[in-house]
């Protein structure tokens, strides 16, 4: 437990992470006022899909968690990098990325609940057609996996890069410019599990794609490749020099 709070303490201190909460607080509500003003009926998503852009949010705490480690610190400072400090304070390495996933899981699990209660409440406010309660709690659970997976995801990916530049560029720029997942299911059906895709089956019931997937389907397998890439990632750290 003193290692979770000490790494949510470093996440606390960070500038990008109270950016990045304000962002996956704010977004998902601000696109719900402008999608209610829309003549266009949104279905059984209404609400829901408004909080698909926050989990930008969620990937940029995923990213700095890690890539903060390896800034160089001011001349001040002697010039370091918060990794040195970290490993000699934590000797176990396996601890120490344990108690780091832990706090972003953490971290990112409330920004899920408060945007949802938020958005969700400013959707059936704005738009009379849309009603939300307690069915749709499960749904609310999904929005808070897909999240926490999106961030974990993000920073393997960000541990075996060891920067946040191409980690933070691919997944905002798939999540919110152009998916190119989506354009992949356009060759092959198989793009339909890669794990933006699959994972929004956790709390979308009207997705686009090729393929059906249930919601505990889709959140087993984006669950699995987070597996694969923060296992790469842990033997990748574990086997090079801080």
């Amino acid at each position: 437990m003193k290692l979770i709070h000490a790494e949510l303490i470093k996440l606390a201190s960070l500038l990008s992470a109270w950016i990045a909460a304000g962002l996956a607080t704010i977004l998902p509500a601000a696109v719900a006022v402008l999608n209610s003003r829309s003549q266009v009926s949104r279905g059984i998503d209404a609400g829901f899909q408004d909080l698909a852009p926050g989990v930008i949010g969620a990937i940029v705490i995923g990213v700095v968690a890690v890539s903060s480690e390896y800034l160089v610190e001011g001349a001040e400072s002697g010039g370091g990098r918060q990794i040195t400090t970290s490993l000699t304070a934590v000797a176990s390495r396996s601890r120490f990325l344990l108690a780091k996933a832990a706090a972003v899981a953490v971290t990112v699990a409330l920004l899920a609940l408060l945007s949802s209660a938020i958005t969700l409440t400013t959707t059936s406010l704005t738009d009379e057609t849309v009603s939300v309660g307690t069915a749709d709690l499960p749904r609310v659970a999904g929005v808070t996996a897909y999240w926490i997976l999106t961030a974990l995801l993000a920073s393997g990916i960000t541990l075996v890069t060891r920067s946040g530049i191409v980690p933070l560029t691919f997944c905002i720029v798939n999540m919110s410019v152009v998916s190119v997942s989506f354009l992949l299911t356009k060759l092959t059906s198989w793009a339909n599990y890669l794990p933006d895709l699959a994972g929004m089956h956790l709390f979308l019931r009207d997705v686009h794609g090729s393929v059906d997937i249930a919601p505990l389907t889709g959140g087993l397998v984006m669950g699995l490749w987070v597996v694969v890439v923060a296992g790469i990632g842990f033997i990748v750290f574990r086997r090079r020099d801080a």
